[in-house]
């Protein structure tokens, strides 16, 4: 999900993931109304915003064992998943530290190791890398790349071109609050007559024009 600033692409995905409540329409995942029946979706979202904040006293492996509970992950599995985000997203240098002495790249890790961790068929994630360095970014590029090769949906917004051309099968241009063009990256680039997709966002967005 692509988009100018303040196009709508955190509005749509709170909604998405239960968090606001349309004006009109429903959300169905899976069937599931997702504001009709609130946790049976949400067991099924695993969710990351740009605003996402970490228990400050809690170290990252106490943070995730808390979380993995609150979903009723049964107890053994509960430490085989999370002794392999600790591994997969090299948080083990830091996994038993306070959350409130992180970096933000570190803390952003153990945000998506929270979002992954109870193992949900779809993921919502609100720009997950940014502001981060280039490594702390890459290991949140490619665990999302997993992830997508393990057949999860997933759903992301971001400002990086990059990681929509690397990650994405379908491309969506968000402005002022609509779809305004949706397709795959070759697709894109056909109708716009455009070599990368940096150059077809400022063609199909009015006001880069």
């Amino acid at each position: 999900l692509l988009g100018p600033n303040g196009a709508g692409k955190t509005t749509i995905l709170r909604m998405l993931a239960g968090i606001l409540t349309p004006t009109r329409g429903r959300v169905l995942l899976d069937g599931h109304d997702v504001h009709a029946s609130p946790l049976s979706a949400r067991r099924r979202i695993g969710f990351l915003s740009g605003d996402t904040q970490l228990y400050q006293r809690l170290t990252p492996r106490e943070l995730l064992v808390f979380f993995g509970q609150l979903f009723d992950v049964e107890q053994e599995r509960l430490q085989v998943r999370v002794n392999a985000l600790i591994d997969a997203l090299d948080i083990q240098p830091f996994a038993d530290r306070g959350c409130g002495t992180l970096s933000s790249g570190q803390k952003q890790r153990v945000n998506i190791a929270r979002a992954f961790l109870h193992e949900p068929d779809v993921l919502i994630l609100d720009e997950p890398t940014n502001a981060l360095d280039l490594i702390s970014g890459r290991f949140i590029v490619e665990s999302i790349r997993q992830q997508r090769a393990a057949g999860r949906a997933i759903l992301f917004s971001t400002h990086i071109m990059g990681e929509a051309e690397y990650l994405c099968d379908r491309i969506a241009l968000l402005y002022q609050g609509r779809i305004h063009v949706c397709g795959t990256l070759p697709e894109l680039l056909e109708r716009s007559s455009t070599g990368n997709l940096t150059d077809a966002f400022l063609h199909y967005i009015p006001e880069a024009r």
